[in-house]
């Protein structure tokens, strides 16, 4: 005969997997083997980091993305990785917003950004797309760019007439990969506080 515990364990780990997603944290990137290690795929990488903190995995089809659904705290996470290539990512989180009614300033964006030196990331409640395609989509599919943003630094061009395509889609260097797989953590912890309405905190102590 089951302990009676075991069963209202099983209860509870059932009503939490059931439990409504109130919450998206999306990585930025291009699917595919060839975009893997490239700059513009350094959302992607965070993302995966996070899944591999919370204990799942992300390989889910669904929203135009690969999706994983999490527990943080008491907060039902959707983690996602559109699969809509890089300039259209707001397809794929609009649809999701929309789907669990999740406000903007409850989308959490992580994101390469070329002015920031490898390994240093800002993060911002809220702002313009600075050039950035990706950005771009989803400002315009929330109809807002009041959502916050975790920037991730992947290094400048060499020079100003350097292509900007060839420079995001090039493969980051052994020692800037390096720099950026050791935020990881920080950015797992950045996350963390935001999806706790504390992202004053994670500015303040992992923006550097």
């Amino acid at each position: 005969m089951a302990n009676i515990f075991d069963l209202f364990k099983k209860i509870e780990k059932k009503e939490e997997s059931t439990s409504p997603v109130s919450f998206i944290i999306a990585g930025l990137g291009n699917i595919g083997k060839q975009y893997e290690r490239t700059r513009h795929n350094a959302g992607f990488m965070a993302i995966d980091a996070i899944a591999e903190r919370l204990g799942v995995k992300i390989d889910r089809v669904k929203f135009h993305a690969t999706v994983a659904e999490a527990t943080l705290g008491d907060t039902r996470l959707l983690l996602m990785k559109p699969t809509t290539l890089m300039n259209n990512s707001g397809v794929a989180i609009g649809e999701a917003a929309a789907f669990y009614k999740i406000a903007p300033e409850r989308v959490l964006v992580l994101v390469d950004d070329i002015s920031l030196s490898p390994g240093v990331i800002r993060i911002r409640r809220k702002g313009s797309a600075g050039g950035h395609n990706g950005l771009k989509s989803i400002i315009a599919s929330l109809s807002s760019d009041a959502f916050p943003r975790i920037k991730i630094g992947v290094g400048q061009k060499p020079t100003p007439e350097y292509d900007l395509v060839s420079w995001v889609l090039g493969t980051l260097p052994v020692s800037d990969m390096t720099l950026l797989s050791e935020r990881f953590s920080d950015i797992y912890e950045a996350a963390s506080l935001t999806v706790r309405g504390e992202i004053d905190t994670a500015m303040n102590k992992y923006s550097r």
